[in-house]
C-alpha cells in the first residue's frame, strides 16, 4: 500500500532563513535560476572572477552566523540547520584554498555553454533571451579567466592534462559545427524572425571569439605553468571527498574496501556469464551478446527512441506499485545532446514542471552503433528510478520542505549513490532477469566499484596491488586498469580517465552512496522487522531531498 502523504509544513524561523539564503544564492549564480526555471534573468551570467566568488563566500560566512541565532521548530529543522552548516561551512574552507576548478566536464567553460541548451527553444522571444545570454558570455569567461590567473599567481595551476583538454573543448564549442552553431540551427527550425535569427548568429560569433580567446589563453599563459602531476596529494583530496559525500571518509579503509567490492562484482559476473553460454568467461560472454542482433541498436536517432520507450515502461510499471510518481514528475524527456563528449548525463525539470526532466547522451564523434544489453541500467540510473525520481520528488514536495533544502543542498553521495543503489534495485524487483542487461548492470557497478580505486589510489599515492605493478599508483598505470575494469568505448575511456583525475573525489561518490543508502536500508529494516515496508522506506528517504551522508544518517536515525 502506498504510505499516507506528508502534511504540509508551516514555515519556520530556520526555513526563513534557508529560503533568504537560496534567493541570494541564485541572485549571484542567474544559471542556476534558469535551471530551476526561473524568469527575469534569462540574459545574466554569474560573476565568475575573484569578486564573484568572494560575494558568494560572505553570503555563506553571513548565513552561517545567522544560523547560530535559530532553533529548530521541528525534526525538519534540525535536519535543514545540520546540512546548511555542513555544506556552507564547507564551501567557505574550499573557498579559502584558493583554488578555481578547471577540468573537463563540471567546470566554467562546460557551464556557462550547458545552460542555453537548457533554455526554451521555440519562440522569437526565446532566442532574444538565448542571444542576450550568449552576448554576455564573453564577460562570464573573462571574469573566469581572471580567477584562473589570480589563482596561479598563489601557485594554484590546474594541472596540464585539464588545460590542454579545456582549451581543446573551448575550441570544438567555437567550431562551425559546434555547440554553439547549434543555437543557429534551432533558431532557423524554429522559423523565428530574421531579426532575431541574426541576433542569435552575432551571440555566437561573440561567444565563439570569447571560447576561442580563451583556448589561446589556456595554452599560451596557463599550460607553461600547469604542473605536470594530476594527482592532488591526500589533504586535498579528503577536503574535496567531503564535498562530494557529505562525510569524511577513512581513505584507506575506503580504498581496502573498494578492491574486495571490484572482486565481488567480478566474480558475479563470471558467473551470469556462465548463464550466457556455459564455460564462457566474461569477455567471451560480452562477445556474444554484442553479436546478437536483438540487441544491437543503429543510429542516434535509433537510441534516442529506445531510450525513451524504456524509460516509458519503466515509469508506468514503477509508479504506483513500487515507488510514488505523481504528475506532473511522471514525464521524462530522452535526447540526444548537442556535444560529442561521450557519457549520458541528467538534467532536472522546472520547478513548475514546464521542462521536464531530461536525460542526455552525449555520443563520442563516429559511434553509430550501440548495444541495449550494456545501457539498459544507464537508463535506470539517469531516469526512473535513479536521478529523475529523486530529482523531481524533491521538487515536488514545495509544500513541505523549503527552497534550499529542495533544489539548492547538491551533494553527489546522495544522487549519485541513490542512482546506483537504483540500479541494483532493478535487479532485485526482477526487471534484469536477462542475464545480459544483468551483466550491463554488473559492468556498471564494476566500473563504479574501479572508480573508488582509481581515484583514491592515484590522487592520494597509495600502492596498487600486485597485479597493477605493487607499486603507487601512476596515472599510466590507472589508465591501464581502467581499460581493463571500464565497459566503455576508447573515446568514453579517455574522456572519463580525464575527468576522474580532473574532478578528484567526484568519481567514488557514487559507490560510496550506494553503500550508504544499502546499510540504512539494512538497519531499518534490522529495526522494522516484519513491518518494514520497502516503498515507504523509499518515500521516506526521497522525500527528505539531497543531504550530505552524515546528514543523511542523521535525518533517519532521528525521524
Amino acid at each position: 500500500m502506498s504510505p499516507a502523504p506528508e502534511p504540509s509544513r508551516t514555515p519556520t524561523a530556520v526555513d526563513a532563513c534557508a529560503e533568504d539564503y537560496f534567493e541570494r544564492f541564485l541572485a549571484l549564480r542567474p544559471e542556476e535560476a534558469t535551471i530551476l526555471g526561473r524568469t527575469g534573468v534569462e540574459t545574466e551570467y554569474a560573476d565568475y572572477s575573484p569578486a564573484g566568488a568572494e560575494a558568494m563566500a560572505e553570503l555563506d560566512r553571513a548565513t552561517l552566523r545567522g544560523l547560530e541565532t535559530l532553533r529548530p521548530a521541528d525534526h525538519t529543522d534540525e535536519v535543514t540547520l545540520h546540512a546548511m552548516r555542513e555544506r556552507l561551512g564547507l564551501a567557505v574552507t574550499l573557498h579559502e584554498t584558493g583554488r578555481t576548478e578547471l577540468n573537463n566536464l563540471a567546470s566554467a567553460p562546460q557551464a556557462v555553454r550547458m545552460v542555453l541548451e537548457l533554455m526554451p527553444q521555440s519562440s522569437d522571444a526565446d532566442f532574444e533571451r538565448i542571444a542576450g545570454r550568449l552576448h554576455n558570455l564573453p564577460g562570464a569567461l573573462e571574469g573566469y579567466w581572471e580567477s584562473l590567473r589570480d589563482s596561479a599567481s598563489h601557485g594554484q595551476v590546474p594541472a596540464a592534462r585539464q588545460v590542454s583538454t579545456v582549451a581543446g573543448q573551448c575550441r570544438d564549442y567555437a567550431s562551425a559545427d559546434g555547440a554553439l552553431a547549434a543555437l543557429v540551427t534551432a533558431a532557423e527550425r524554429a522559423d523565428v524572425d530574421e531579426a532575431v535569427r541574426d541576433r542569435v548568429l552575432d551571440g555566437v560569433g561573440a561567444a565563439a571569439e570569447a571560447y576561442e580567446a580563451l583556448a589561446a589563453r589556456l595554452d599560451e599563459e596557463l599550460l607553461p605553468q600547469a604542473p605536470q602531476a594530476d594527482a592532488v596529494g591526500s589533504e586535498h583530496y579528503q577536503l574535496v571527498s567531503q564535498t562530494f559525500t557529505g562525510t569524511v571518509l577513512d581513505l584507506e579503509e575506503t580504498y581496502a574496501w573498494g578492491l574486495e567490492e571490484l572482486d565481488r562484482l567480478v566474480a558475479e559476473q563470471q558467473r551470469v556469464a556462465t548463464q550466457i553460454s556455459p564455460g564462457a568467461d566474461i569477455a567471451e560472454a560480452k562477445e556474444i551478446l554484442d553479436a546478437d542482433p536483438a540487441r544491437q541498436i543503429e543510429g542516434t536517432e535509433a537510441l534516442r527512441a529506445w531510450m525513451q520507450g524504456l524509460s516509458d515502461r519503466a515509469v508506468a510499471e514503477l509508479k504506483d506499485t513500487h515507488f510514488d510518481i505523481p504528475a506532473p514528475m511522471d514525464r521524462l524527456e530522452c535526447l540526444i545532446a548537442p556535444t560529442q563528449d561521450g557519457g549520458v548525463y541528467y538534467t532536472g525539470p522546472s520547478e513548475d514542471f514546464s521542462r521536464p526532466g531530461r536525460m542526455w547522451w552525449s555520443v563520442p564523434p563516429g559511434e553509430t552503433s550501440f548495444t541495449t544489453w550494456s545501457q539498459t541500467t544507464t537508463v535506470y540510473h539517469e531516469g526512473v528510478p535513479g536521478h529523475h525520481l529523486q530529482i523531481a520528488t524533491a521538487t515536488m514536495i514545495r509544500d513541505r520542505l523549503n527552497s534550499w533544502r529542495r533544489n539548492g543542498c547538491m551533494v553527489s553521495g546522495y544522487a549519485e549513490g541513490w542512482a546506483l543503489y537504483a540500479e541494483k534495485l532493478m535487479d532485485e524487483l526482477g526487471y534484469l532477469q536477462d542475464p545480459g542487461d544483468a551483466m550491463g548492470m554488473l559492468d556498471m557497478q564494476r566500473m563504479r566499484a574501479a572508480r573508488v580505486v582509481f581515484d583514491i589510489g592515484v590522487h592520494c599515492g597509495f600502492t596498487a596491488p600486485e597485479a597493477w605493478g605493487g607499486k603507487a599508483w601512476t596515472a599510466e598505470t590507472g589508465y591501464a586498469f581502467l581499460r581493463h575494469h571500464l565497459p566503455v568505448s576508447q573515446g568514453e575511456l579517455d574522456f572519463e580517465f580525464t575527468r576522474y583525475l580532473g574532478w578528484p573525489g567526484q568519481a567514488p561518490s557514487y559507490k560510496v552512496g550506494q553503500r550508504v543508502f544499502e546499510q540504512l536500508r539494512a538497519e531499518r529494516e534490522a529495526a522494522d522487522g516484519a513491518a518494514f515496508d520497502l516503498r515507504g522506506f523509499h518515500t521516506e528517504v526521497l522525500q527528505l531531498g539531497m543531504l550530505g551522508l552524515d546528514t543523511l544518517r542523521f535525518a533517519l536515525q532521528k525521524g
